[in-house]
């Protein structure tokens, strides 16, 4: 980890997703900013649904002295009001991009714990605050940000891989199931796409006008830079065709977080971002410091 820490802040966006990546931007778009955390905290990766005129934005909440992210949940009602908040998952592995969607008459969770070596499922024991382990999904390649979306009859899930670092960022696979419990199967074609500018999922995927569309994130600058769509002009187990869209980029307003845009999720007539900044001090220096000498004397204790 640099010395540079990325500070992460969503933001409920008034406006569908599909509008978002028609115009290709969000600028001048009203946003809806969530809590700011404390001295280098964050939350990131938002998603949310609505149920009984309450948006349940899911997200990940970070500690740069813990390092390891928990899936939180913000409800808000019509009018963008907080009402309520509190943790809903938390593992002995990092948590982060909690994908949340209803199927099959439940209601699933989907969290990015590559650091668990697995990808589990999660149901809604008790929406929205109790959540229990459906199944570890086996797949060719421990996912990360696994990204579902049912399409022509067979869910689809969207994920890079965590078999080597650059891969995270750059080597996109699919597989496809019957049902979400599975089982998966790898598309024979994995990695179906590399880039580092079109390939790791940030977000919802959609039909749109009959194509479907993948939010992804462009890290050719840094990570989580900006966003792209990326179009399935062909998807079926036999063969893939894409095409990515436009960078869509943080918005001059969202000032000082303009430094990065990784989320694109849809919620209805809303949609959820994240934008981040960067952070360089003696506070961030010291935490550095603290987090090394406790390495050494946990060695040292051996």
């Amino acid at each position: 980890m640099g010395l540079r820490k990325d500070i992460w802040r969503p933001a409920i966006v008034a406006a569908p997703l599909a509008e978002i990546v028609a115009r290709g931007s969000i600028e001048g778009l009203p946003l809806h900013w969530l809590p700011p955390m404390g001295s280098f905290r964050f939350l990131a990766d938002p998603f949310g649904l609505w149920r009984d005129g309450r948006l349940h934005v899911f997200v990940e909440t970070y500690d740069y002295r813990v390092r390891v992210g928990s899936i939180e949940l913000l409800i808000y009602d019509r009018d963008f009001r907080l009402l309520e908040r509190g943790p809903v998952l938390v593992e002995p592995w990092h948590l982060s991009y909690p994908t949340i969607w209803e199927a099959e008459g439940e209601t699933w969770m989907l969290p990015e714990a590559h650091r668990s070596n697995a990808l589990t499922l999660y149901r809604a024991r008790a929406f929205p605050w109790e959540w229990e382990p459906v199944t570890r999904i086996a797949l060719d390649h421990v996912p990360v940000d696994a990204t579902p979306l049912w399409h022509d009859s067979r869910w689809w899930l969207f994920y890079t891989s965590a078999s080597r670092e650059a891969d995270k960022m750059t080597a996109l696979h699919i597989a496809w199931a019957d049902r979400l419990t599975g089982p998966w199967t790898p598309h024979p074609m994995n990695p179906v796409h590399r880039s580092i500018a079109s390939a790791r999922p940030g977000g919802t995927a959609q039909v749109i006008g009959g194509r479907v569309m993948l939010p992804v994130q462009d890290c050719t600058d840094t990570y989580g830079g900006a966003m792209r769509a990326l179009w399935f002009d062909r998807l079926d187990p036999e063969g893939v065709v894409v095409t990515p869209g436009p960078r869509i980029v943080a918005p001059a307003d969202a000032a000082p977080f303009i430094e990065g845009l990784h989320t694109l999720a849809a919620a209805g007539p809303v949609t959820l971002v994240d934008m981040k900044r960067t952070e360089l001090s003696a506070h961030g220096l010291a935490i550095e410091a603290r987090r090394e000498l406790g390495k050494l004397v946990r060695t040292l204790r051996r």
